[in-house]
């Protein structure tokens, strides 16, 4: 039998150690995570298993994983209030993985958009990528997800998910909460300083266009001062005649808690613009940035924290395998 579903509505997120955080990021996403901590049940997943579907450095992985968790933590994650855990540190996720796999069909998998792209990008495609949804499902499904909050770039992944639910609840009985795909929160969109018609990203493509949440006071006051405008000097929000001077908007609207339109009113001229601009972020920043040098320099308290997440998440995902294992058929130890 599903669990009892009258408690407050659980969300679910993950994010891949695959480099820094960005501004993006963090105006973007992350500002909605902090946000669904106090509404929502909420279930944080850093999944260091999805990473390995391309090959990865050993080490690098490793800082990225680390340093991932205690920039979470920095911008406002509480693993107190929420559960925020390393995906490899609990073991369900991939024992319940194969149980997914064994359920979606190759012909579902082989249409997945995600898939092609990235295969088509790389000379090794390992066997991970392929079957990648299913251990995402395995993720959801695992904590009675209700609410999975994604952009329509993961739409898929979230109906794949649902469509492997409902197969196995018809299947072999009640089993998983049926998630639902749910747009989140409008958070700022954030563009590329150098190339504002496309969204800042970690790209290497475009390193003078990315503020990192770590870069230097120095650094983000250069790059947001050589940010892309036009020539004709009319401060207006208007991104598809002036995108870089509406991605500033944008940028100075996010970090003071006000709208790209409110604050156009304020500038005429884009120095004034662009200086307060760098120097809301670098306000903005300075706390995350402090806060991640006390984690960074205690690595001993991450681990606690970590420890503490993948224990509460265990509590849930052993309950939700056993009952899969149970109605699937196999024999109990």
């Amino acid at each position: 039998m599903c669990p009892n579903l009258k408690r407050m509505a659980r969300v679910f997120s993950g994010i891949q150690p695959s480099g820094e955080l960005h501004l993006g990021n963090l105006l973007g996403a992350l500002v909605n995570w902090v946000d669904h901590q106090k509404s929502h049940d909420a279930v944080y997943c850093i999944v260091d298993l999805h990473a390995l579907t391309l090959p990865k450095n050993p080490e690098e992985l490793r800082k990225n994983s680390l340093e991932l968790a205690q920039l979470l933590i920095a911008v406002g994650i509480n693993p107190e209030e929420s559960i925020l855990f390393m995906q490899s540190h609990v073991p369900e996720h991939s024992q319940l993985a194969w149980l997914m796999e064994c359920t979606v069909s190759f012909g579902e998998l082989n249409r997945m958009t995600a898939f092609k792209d990235k295969s088509g990008r790389n000379e090794f495609i390992s066997g991970g990528l392929f079957t990648y949804p299913a251990l995402q499902a395995a993720d959801i499904l695992l904590y009675d997800t209700d609410l999975v909050p994604v952009g329509d770039d993961q739409r898929q992944h979230i109906e794949i998910t649902r469509d492997i639910a409902e197969r196995f609840n018809s299947r072999f009985g009640d089993t998983f909460v049926v998630p639902k795909h749910v747009i989140p929160p409008a958070g700022a969109r954030i563009m590329d300083l150098q190339h504002p018609e496309r969204k800042m990203s970690k790209s290497e493509l475009s390193p003078a266009g990315t503020i990192n949440v770590l870069e230097t006071p120095e650094s983000i006051t250069k790059k947001i001062k050589r940010a892309v405008t036009d020539s004709d000097g009319d401060v207006r929000f208007d991104v598809e005649e002036k995108p870089g001077v509406s991605n500033l908007l944008s940028i100075l609207a996010a970090a003071t808690s006000s709208t790209p339109e409110k604050v156009a009113s304020s500038y005429s001229r884009y120095g004034d613009l662009k200086s307060d601009t760098a120097d809301a972020v670098i306000a903005l920043l300075r706390p995350i940035q402090e806060k991640f040098r006390e984690l960074e320099s205690d690595p001993a308290e991450t681990s606690r924290l970590l420890t503490l997440g993948s224990s509460k998440a265990r509590e849930i995902s052993s309950a939700t395998l056993g009952r899969a294992m149970q109605n699937i058929g196999l024999l109990e130890t």
